[in-house]
């Protein structure tokens, strides 16, 4: 079959159907994921979803599967607990970052503290301790998801946390941000030690057999109105680590998706630079949007998800469709575009909200 001729009434697989999607390859319909909070979850569980996250996501169509998880801890596997109450708990992380969760529910911590706060304990503790860590991945694990993702027809990833989300994680955000301007070798010296650490733990993955479709890279270096730091920071500290990483996954033969929260609008053209093939989730409230990025980038950059969470918690089903038509409209003129939320899908999104937007995400992301 020629790529030119095929139709929407053709079946794909999953790994099929994105491969085709970073080709700008003709496929019948938009691949499709997303993410939820947990209270979500229990919501729609009382309103009548009979399953977990899993199956919402088998009702939603998804073609991605992940296969491992990466994020190295200098101090690996020490959750100390320090404090609880009736609604909180405090923990001394692997990272060496005290910090406050709920107890019971999903939201953002509040982190109290940072241990590493210097250079001086980055190399005597922090680093020496991370370089002898030993693997934080189980690559036989690995290789067993990857089989089952093969089974199902999926497109399996490996993910990992990348090294600007990893430094906020060990210093965080004040020092991180003073150390790029006072102490820019110090930054540049954590963020080459955990990319380091992610690739050896990678190539643990792919010593054992395992060869995944893509590689899948978290870290949040936005907020709404711009990046945590100046373009020129991140091109002189970060970037040549998310390079590394890019080239990495290419060498395996495996397409880059980078995942952030934020505007990142000012950085897109460095993102090209580095060779990533993928931005998600483009968060719609950050000024973050598709109908403006396709025309510009969406021939080299695949664009994953930008449908607004918050037009999906105010559950008007008319804003909904309206707010994935004209996303989809824009994004599918590309051949290089997939469904995700902007965001992970929040409680305040109903079940009846949810069943019509996998209704809707159905009609209007078939192909002609």
């Amino acid at each position: 079959m020629s790529n030119a001729t095929l139709t929407c009434e053709a079946t794909l697989t999953g790994r099929q159907r994105v491969q085709r999607m970073f080709a700008r390859q003709d496929h019948d319909r938009v691949p499709r994921h997303d993410t939820f909070w947990g209270e979500t979850i229990e919501r729609w569980q009382g309103e009548g979803l009979n399953g977990d996250a899993r199956h919402v996501l088998e009702m939603l169509g998804s073609d991605f599967h992940q296969i491992a998880w990466c994020w190295p801890a200098p101090l690996a596997g020490r959750d100390q607990v320090i404090e609880v109450d009736a609604q909180t708990r405090i923990v001394r992380d692997g990272h060496g970052k005290l910090v406050r969760y709920w107890r019971d529910r999903s939201g953002t911590p509040e982190h109290l503290g940072f241990d590493c706060d210097s250079r001086e304990k980055w190399q005597r503790i922090y680093k020496p301790a991370l370089l002898d860590s030993g693997l934080q991945i189980n690559p036989p694990a690995a290789r067993r998801a990857e089989r089952l993702g093969r089974e199902k027809g999926k497109w399996c990833y490996m993910a990992c946390v990348e090294p600007f989300e990893q430094t906020r994680a060990m210093m965080g955000d004040e020092l991180t941000a003073i150390a790029m301007a006072e102490d820019p070798e110090w930054v540049a010296d954590v963020a080459e030690a955990f990319t380091s650490e992610v690739m050896r733990n990678l190539d643990a993955v792919i010593a054992e057999g395992a060869w995944p479709d893509g590689l899948w890279c978290y870290g949040d270096m936005a907020y709404n109105h711009a990046t945590f730091c100046s373009p020129k920071m991140y091109r002189e500290l970060i970037w040549p680590q998310h390079r590394r990483l890019v080239q990495w996954a290419h060498a395996h033969d495996m397409k880059f998706i980078y995942h952030t929260d934020g505007n990142i609008n000012a950085v897109i053209d460095l993102y090209l630079e580095a060779g990533f093939d993928c931005l998600q989730p483009l968060e719609a409230k950050a000024d973050v949007d598709v109908r403006k990025l396709a025309p510009r980038y969406g021939d080299r950059l695949a664009l994953f998800g930008n449908i607004d969470v918050m037009v999906m918690g105010s559950n008007d089903l008319e804003a909904l469709e309206a707010e994935i038509a004209g996303k989809f409209q824009a994004g599918m003129a590309t051949r290089g575009y997939a469904y995700h939320s902007d965001h992970s899908v929040p409680p305040t999104v109903s079940w009846a909200t949810y069943q019509r937007l996998i209704e809707l995400v159905d009609a209007y992301g078939r192909y002609d």
